[in-house]
């Protein structure tokens, strides 16, 4: 009997960093695993009508074979699946177009014949980090931050005591009201009891302030208009009225901070407490400081690398992004900046943000290879834990889903690694401090700018177009 052909994996296609393979497992190779399934269980089988152990293989093929069959197929699948990933660095995971009339190759009649395409890891050099310098701001803690901070603490903790005159700015009211567009009441625009402290821009523009020299008893009829960009788009822009009436107006207790006080706050100080606030502060700015590094060092990256990235990698990103635009959108939350833009526009920034991210992405991870940066187990296991902690009685549910759930777990590692990989190239990169102000230091920036496309790139794409 002459041996069966073995399994071909042919790479038929290769363009960019997409690959294809064509599959073939010989309908006699099929048999012989199926055949060797078979004398495997036999001594197992139990049947009605035999001694066990004593079933013919020819029964057993005819009761379980297109079940055994079926699960060669998968395993055979799986194992071309493994092969072509061990030929290349994958990018993503390959997707199978079987070619086979599925029933034929289960009855033996037919060859096994499948399409493996998958996308491959772009190779490119990573810059030289000893050549990278970027600008850290940093912002010293000032002695005025801490007592802002200070008599912020002090007005939530020590509360509000009833007032005999008007309402003034700090004051605390109780009222209730009832907002009206055009006459008519509108959901969401109405509340008894409602407390309000005057001057913390609680309400929209202009509903406050009309609040001021408000007495206990009064009643006022407010006029405002909803911001262009307010949340709920059925109200943005539009006038509308609040009748009010006040019952109750409270002003912060007096008293400055003392030790007295922080001992209530279970302080042994005053000083305690400022030493508490300065180092809450100080870890403020040192946490937006390092955002700013970092993403000052990804600017330099995306702007010195330019390679092909995979593009099932770039359209599942930008499909994650686009989602939560459009839940934004949906809920009234949407990019003020995005108004005004038509959804082909916008789909093309946001494209180009999934591409910023993917380069990205790639980049560290390469350097994270070459330079055999990992993530133990048990720093995933200790970041689990602390996520689980949120969640105070539910700890032990919480880690079991993560134990069940690899998908899960696989989100906690990614950005574990990212830090880590950062880190390491903050100790790499020429890093200058520039001193700025908290404001400068906590400014919002303007979102990356589009990688403009290279003029080798835009020669082919209007040679392909010709």
């Amino acid at each position: 009997m002459s041996k069966a052909r073995l399994m071909q994996l042919t790479q038929r296609r290769s363009e960019g960093l997409l690959r294809v393979y064509d599959v073939v497992v010989p309908a006699a190779e099929l048999q012989q695993r199926l055949n060797a399934k078979i004398a495997e269980v036999q001594p197992k089988v139990r049947i009605n009508g035999f001694r066990p152990g004593k079933v013919p293989a020819s029964h057993i093929r005819k009761v379980y074979g297109q079940g055994m069959m079926q699960d060669i197929i998968n395993e055979t699948a799986q194992k071309s699946i493994r092969e072509s990933m061990d030929k290349v660095r994958a990018a993503s995971e390959p997707s199978l177009d079987m070619k086979s009339d599925i029933a034929k190759v289960v009855e033996g009649s037919a060859d096994l014949q499948f399409e493996l395409t998958l996308e491959v890891m772009p190779d490119f050099e990573p810059i030289d980090l000893k050549t990278v310098s970027i600008t850290r701001p940093t912002a010293p803690v000032t002695d005025e931050q801490v007592e802002e901070q200070l008599n912020e603490l002090a007005q939530a903790q020590r509360g509000f005591e009833d007032k005999e005159g008007p309402a003034a700015d700090g004051d605390e009211l109780t009222f209730d009201f009832l907002g009206k567009i055009d006459g008519e009441a509108f959901d969401g625009g109405a509340a008894e009891g409602a407390r309000l402290v005057i001057g913390s821009k609680q309400f929209i523009p202009g509903f406050e302030e009309q609040l001021v020299g408000a007495k206990a008893g009064d009643e006022r009829v407010l006029n405002v208009t909803f911001p262009e960009d307010y949340q709920a788009k059925h109200l943005a822009g539009k006038a509308a009225t609040f009748e009010t009436k006040v019952h109750a107006v409270r002003k912060p207790k007096e008293g400055a901070p003392d030790d007295a006080w922080a001992s209530q706050l279970g302080f042994d100080s005053l000083t305690a407490i400022k030493d508490a606030l300065r180092q809450r502060i100080e870890s403020e700015h040192n946490a937006q400081s390092r955002t700013k590094a970092k993403r000052a060092l990804f600017d330099t990256f995306d702007s010195e690398h330019d390679f092909d990235l995979p593009p099932r990698m770039v359209e599942a990103e930008f499909d994650q992004i686009w989602r939560q635009v459009e839940a934004d959108r949906a809920a009234g939350r949407g990019d003020p900046s995005d108004e005004g833009k038509s959804d082909d526009d916008l789909k093309a920034e946001y494209r180009n943000i999934a591409e910023r991210r993917v380069r990205l992405g790639l980049l560290l991870a390469e350097i994270g290879r070459r330079h055999n940066i990992q993530v133990s187990d048990e720093e995933v296991g200790r970041a689990i834990s602390q996520q689980a902690r949120q969640f105070p009685g539910q700890e032990r549910q919480v880690i079991e889903a993560y134990q069940r759930n690899p998908n899960l777990v696989a989100q906690v590692r990614a950005p574990l690694y990212e830090e880590k990989v950062v880190d390491y190239i903050m100790e790499l990169v020429k890093v200058t401090n520039e001193t700025v102000d908290r404001e400068t230091l906590f400014a919002e920036e303007e979102p990356p700018v589009a990688k403009p496309v290279k003029k080798a790139k835009k020669a082919k794409a209007e040679k392909a177009e010709g």
